[in-house]
């Protein structure tokens, strides 16, 4: 009996084992099979190497695919001009669907036409509920290409496909955004397009005359005038969004981050904050230290933003662009940071109960630097009426392989008058 026991015992924990590492390696080919890189087929040796380097993963531990840009015509024809269109590929992305109600989380490298908080936006638009997502490039390109690339890689991520009219229409949004955000700045009119947007979706709005109000509604918010031709454009876009079957409540999530994103970015550009006296002064200093006290030592619980804080932002050298929808995406502040952050709120503290004009003014910020969107470090250039203009990365040129400048023209180049090889960008934003 104790003989026969021990037999059965023994049999059911080699049994367990051989459960458990059956299971263990089914959860890895999943987690594998559920994160997806995709590289644009433009790209060096050289450079390939780089992006999986900066995405933290190897050729044998995730699923590649190529994006050309014949695959990018397919979405750009008929809404992008030759010249967005371009003749080459060169973003890249990394894609991993997470649980519901995590929305979707955005960071973007090297990109100078679209920001994260545009990608996110868009790709509600392509029926993306939940993901995480890095578009990225080895040295500044505009990113028009980054989108057919997240969604190709979202459907082989999940093994389902994407509504092909959503994916027009999001593509169709991208471009309608940038060439608004060309004359109005980037967040700015990222925000436009996606607070129309919720309105639309949000009532169900259906109306040609309804969508015009909600149009001029949104811009007087924002106080933008458009022209006749932004305004057809951009009418035509709602109009195609309102025949779809959107489900506010699936979108809810990444529509509010992506608004919320978008309001604390114009607040750093000085814009859209509106103080009657001392006491909002005072009130809006210590929200904001609330605020980034909140962001600097917790984490949401509920958020789960995966790949996005693994990458390796140093294999682009230190001039790249890093921009997120979440700040938790992008490098933390080092401790000479948050020791000048501290002399700022004293001296403002101390500026309230003297006299003495110079003490505020000792730490302010230099006239020709802005904080950048999104929690990055990088400096801006203020003159450029918030376009994502690329500063130059000598480092950067040493990973571009010189055999690309046959290409005449590509994705959308960015205006970077340094680069040795500019035909090895994206499509530049207009001018």
């Amino acid at each position: 009996m104790n003989k026969g026991f021990k037999n059965f015992k023994k049999k059911a924990i080699g049994l367990s084992l051989a459960l458990c590492l059956t299971i263990a390696n089914l959860g890895v080919a999943f987690a594998d099979g559920s994160r997806v890189v995709t590289l644009g087929a433009n790209l060096n040796p050289s450079q390939r190497e780089q992006m999986l380097k900066y995405f933290g993963v190897n050729e044998n531990q995730a699923v590649i695919i190529e994006v050309n840009n014949k695959e990018e015509r397919e979405y750009l024809q008929g809404v992008a001009t030759e010249e967005q269109l371009g003749k080459v590929t060169m973003s890249c992305s990394y894609v991993e669907p997470t649980k519901k109600g995590n929305g979707i989380n955005v960071k973007t490298a090297n990109l100078t036409w679209v920001t994260s908080a545009m990608i996110a936006t868009t790709l509600s638009t392509a029926g993306i509920e939940n993901a995480n997502v890095i578009a990225a490039a080895p040295f500044p390109v505009s990113g028009t290409g980054a989108l057919t690339g997240v969604m190709k890689a979202f459907e082989d991520a999940t093994g389902k496909s994407l509504s092909e009219e959503k994916k027009e229409l999001a593509t169709e949004e991208l471009v309608t955004t940038g060439d608004l955000g060309d004359s109005i700045g980037q967040d700015k009119a990222t925000g436009v397009i996606n607070d129309i947007k919720t309105e639309i979706i949000k009532n169900n709005t259906k109306d040609t005359v309804q969508i015009a109000d909600t149009i001029n509604n949104i811009t007087n918010n924002y106080n933008v005038n458009l022209s006749d031709e932004q305004f057809k454009q951009i009418e035509s876009l709602m109009s195609k969004i309102a025949s779809q079957d959107y489900n506010y409540n699936d979108m809810k999530d990444t529509l509010e981050n992506v608004s919320n994103v978008v309001e604390n970015n114009l607040k750093d550009l000085g814009e859209s904050i509106q103080n009657s006296g001392i006491l909002d002064t005072i009130k809006g200093w210590f929200e904001g230290i609330g605020d980034w006290f909140g962001n600097l030592f917790s984490k949401d619980q509920n958020k789960d933003l995966g790949i996005l804080e693994n990458t390796n932002d140093q294999m682009l050298g230190e001039n790249a662009t890093i921009n997120a929808t979440d700040d938790k995406a992008v490098n933390l502040p080092s401790s000479e940071e948050v020791e000048g952050f501290f002399a700022k709120v004293w001296n403002w503290l101390t500026g309230l109960f003297t006299s003495d004009e110079k003490a505020p003014t000792k730490e302010s910020t230099p006239n020709n630097t802005t904080t950048t969107t999104d929690g990055s470090s990088n400096v801006e250039n203020t003159t450029n009426e918030g376009k994502d203009i690329p500063v130059s990365n000598e480092e950067n040129n040493n990973s571009q392989d010189t055999t690309n400048s046959e290409n005449n023209s590509t994705e959308m180049p960015s205006q970077n008058t340094n680069q040795n090889d500019s035909s090895n960008a994206e499509i530049p934003p207009a001018q």
